[in-house]
């Protein structure tokens, strides 16, 4: 028999790796994996771990900034950007390159699949790849400060120096997984309300 390829989501869908069906993808599903999947290997300050879905809401939000004429689509893609993560779980950058491209293609498929779901674009323009791009470097800065132990010098180094006005005073919250879920399945919806 060939290794199972699949996860089974709380609600009841098996997803296939290899193949991901978009309509086994629901995003409950989405939302309660990355609320529980904590972003730098848990390797931040608090009372809970920042999730991957905390950080998805924070990246959104920046991309508003940053294109705040953009369609909805294009924020629910922003939204989403990590979505494949609640499966296959956040890997820090270093072990991502360790691992090699047969991450990048899981991740691809994954992402494409989820995108199909919500009924977006498959191909996502590069100007808004690289705003979101942008986002998640920005939100990756803001976190490495406050939450990850880095000082600025360093963050300022691996991330680069944020060139947004106001992201400088945005307050990273640290919340309990359910609350976090409940923010992104909200703001899900009334994005989705907008497409």
């Amino acid at each position: 028999m060939p290794p199972r390829a699949y996860q089974r989501m709380l609600s009841g869908r098996r997803l296939d790796l290899l193949n991901p069906a978009p309509l086994d993808i629901e995003i409950e599903d989405i939302a309660h994996g990355l609320a529980f999947v904590a972003r730098w290997n848990g390797q931040t300050k608090g009372e809970f771990p920042y999730s991957v879905a905390e950080h998805s809401l924070l990246v959104e939000r920046i991309y508003g900034l940053i294109a705040p004429k953009a369609p909805a689509k294009w924020r629910m893609v922003a939204l989403l950007h990590d979505a494949p993560e609640y499966v296959i779980g956040d890997m820090i950058s270093p072990v991502k390159s360790a691992v090699g491209p047969g991450y990048k293609e899981l991740d691809d498929r994954l992402m494409q699949a989820v995108l199909l779901r919500f009924g977006l674009p498959g191909q996502v323009p590069d100007s808004v790849k690289k705003q979101i791009k942008r986002a998640d470097r920005i939100s990756a800065w803001l976190e490495a400060i406050q939450i990850a132990g880095f000082d600025r010098k360093e963050a300022d180094k691996l991330f680069g120096v944020p060139k947004l006005a106001g992201v400088e005073d945005e307050v990273l919250p640290l919340r309990a997984p359910m609350r976090v879920k409940a923010d992104f399945l909200n703001r899900h919806r009334a994005l989705l309300g907008l497409l």
